[in-house]
């Protein structure tokens, strides 16, 4: 090997040890493997940042814009309205919830159509008395199976096009991945309709009906302001701080006997006020007799001391590679920059009150948060995390809902004709949902989730040097020489599961970066279609079924369904068996070696 080489494979060894580690968001493992790749001399300083202008780059943004313009105008509120049933079967359930989840994933981004629909498999799961990990694996495995569906679908199928048209001079078109990815979908989502949400372990099924995940009643209490307690007089962001010492949250005042939900921090304590505290027991005794308050009881506190129709309590999940993820709630500045109070936190279903301002964030916890209802949604978007309610439809909806409707079809269709590149659709249809008023310019670059494409701007180079240096070209002759005594199609199973192995440990982006270039060096050294090959890493990338942390759509539902990470293996195992039994056989029709 040459000294390239060897860097090149020492520089993917290191990505795949911190991703399996998980100690570093994998933006920045990204980012850290592209300067060691620069500094090795793998990638030339001034192809750096080629990465970013890639085109496959530019279509993943756009594509997440889109996503948010269909979700501002109710199109999938509309359709959820109308397609989910009211049934107690939670075979029928999870058959409407994952095949509305993969339709909608061949249109959008997967983790959209999973963001849009988890409220309402929630809602359901609460309607049916079912509990909610019943549902969401189910949900998710349908979302991630339907982005295989199309160009669109997910990241890895836009990349292994954008591969094919620097080799090919033609990228796949948009519906090319349908004549593998559909019918995998169909019988995946049968799959995990009939047999796969019994696999589930019953501990897990039989836990939460679907309830509220946070019952504040047994944690909270009313304390009356003393003279004696130091606090009169102080802002209320002061007093709050006070108490937050104690590991309490102050959650609501009483002055004057009127309800004050989530004071103004500006707002003065005044003698006889009344707090409404939350923390437990030995945190609220302790504040308590430190701070020399009246305790006035617990019993039955009013609803509307601690939410009314301008405050709202709301349960979020913290997305993968959100602005919240790995700080805290002081670092971050929640309340004083997004004006939200965090009552408590829920991680893997267990429930957190205590030592809440050093609880760093991570992806798939679950927060009980405090704001004011007109801005809560902006927060939470701004700050990576999605709400676990269902939103009410607004006047006006429908017909914004037709026009985004009519104005994604055009580009769907713009792009399937080959009237115009892909990106340039986009992008039209972008511009003109931010002018037709589906969304502003604000929310649609929040839209995109920067970590994503700061992984696929790094690691395409990255990616790029592995062929150019012959590293691809070395695990390509390894993997052709283990199966040269085998017909053809025993290497592209293997290369299949391979990329479906690494997808499940790493980043499914990334995974499709490095296994393009290796798949295209084995189809040439046995004499086979490239295409095939090429399409086998696009259904391998696309199935991380066995762990949380190989798909964006596995670590958000870890936290409201309560899934630990030996959970996911159960239904996940014979569904990506499943799928190379249904695949290799549509990828050989379709694709012919």
């Amino acid at each position: 090997m040459t000294v390239d080489q060897i860097s090149a494979f020492a520089i993917l060894a290191g990505v795949l040890v911190f991703f399996i580690g998980g100690w570093l968001r994998y933006d920045f493992v990204a980012f850290g493997a592209l300067f060691a790749a620069v500094v090795s001399g793998i990638v030339p300083a001034d192809l750096a940042f080629t990465g970013f202008g890639n085109p496959a780059v530019v279509t993943v943004a756009l594509v997440l814009m889109i996503s948010e313009g269909l979700r501002q105008s109710g199109v999938v509120d509309i359709l959820a309205e109308t397609v989910i049933p009211d049934t107690q079967s939670p075979t029928l359930l999870i058959a409407v919830l994952a095949g509305l989840a993969a339709a909608l994933s061949g249109l959008m981004n997967n983790v959209g159509a999973l963001a849009l629909l988890m409220p309402v498999a929630l809602q359901a799961a609460r309607k049916s008395n079912l509990s909610p990990c019943v549902l969401l694996m189910p949900l998710s495995f349908g979302s991630i199976l339907g982005g295989m569906t199309t160009l669109i679908g997910t990241p890895p199928n836009i990349l292994v096009s954008n591969f094919r048209s620097t080799g090919a001079g033609e990228p796949f078109g948009m519906f090319d991945y349908s004549w593998v990815g559909l019918p995998v979908a169909v019988v995946g989502v049968a799959f995990v309709s009939l047999i796969g949400w019994r696999l589930i372990p019953k501990d897990r099924s039989a836990g939460s009906t679907g309830d509220a995940a946070f019952d504040l009643q047994p944690y909270m209490t009313e304390v009356r302001l003393t003279s004696e307690s130091g606090l009169i007089g102080k802002f209320m962001l002061e007093v709050m701080e006070a108490f937050e010492d104690k590991d309490v949250t102050v959650a609501g005042m009483i002055h004057d006997d009127r309800p004050m939900p989530y004071p103004a921090l500006t707002d003065r304590a005044g003698e006889g006020d009344i707090l409404i505290i939350t923390g437990d027991a030995d945190g609220l005794d302790t504040a308590v007799a430190d701070l020399k308050l009246e305790l006035v009881g617990a019993d039955d506190i009013p609803e509307d001391t601690i939410k009314s129709d301008r405050i709202s309590l709301v349960e979020a999940v913290v997305s993968p590679g959100g602005r919240i993820e790995g700080v805290t709630p002081q670092e971050i500045g929640l309340r004083n920059r997004y004006r939200l109070n965090l009552l408590a936190v829920s991680r893997q279903g267990k429930r957190q009150m205590t030592r809440i301002k050093r609880h760093r964030f991570r992806a798939g916890d679950v927060l009980l948060l405090q704001g004011d209802a007109d801005q809560v949604s902006d927060s939470l978007n701004r700050l990576g995390c999605l709400p676990l309610a269902q939103r009410s439809l607004r006047v006006g909806r429908r017909r914004r809902a037709i026009f985004s409707t009519a104005v994604f079809a055009g580009a769907i269709a713009a792009a399937a004709f080959k009237v115009v590149p892909i990106t340039i659709a986009f992008g039209v249809a972008t511009a003109a949902m931010i002018l037709g008023r589906i969304m502003s310019p604000s929310r649609a670059y929040s839209s995109i989730q920067w970590p994503i494409l700061i992984l696929l701007g790094c690691m395409i180079p990255v990616g790029e040097a592995l062929d150019r240096t012959g590293a691809a070209a070395l695990i390509a002759q390894g993997i052709v020489s283990v199966t040269d005594q085998f017909p053809v199609i025993v290497a592209l199973i293997l290369v299949m599961v391979v990329t479906m192995t690494l997808s499940d440990i790493m980043n499914n982006a990334a995974t499709a970066v490095v296994m393009a270039p290796i798949s295209v060096q084995i189809a040439e050294r046995l004499d086979s279609n490239p295409d095939t090959f090429l399409m086998a890493v696009a259904v391998g990338a696309s199935c991380a079924f066995l762990t949380p942390i190989g798909h964006q759509n596995n670590t958000l539902i870890m936290g409201p369904g309560g899934y630990k990470f030996s959970d996911y293996w159960r239904m996940g195992l014979p569904l990506e068996v499943l799928v190379v039994a249904v695949s290799v056989p549509f990828l050989l029709y379709a694709w012919p070696l």
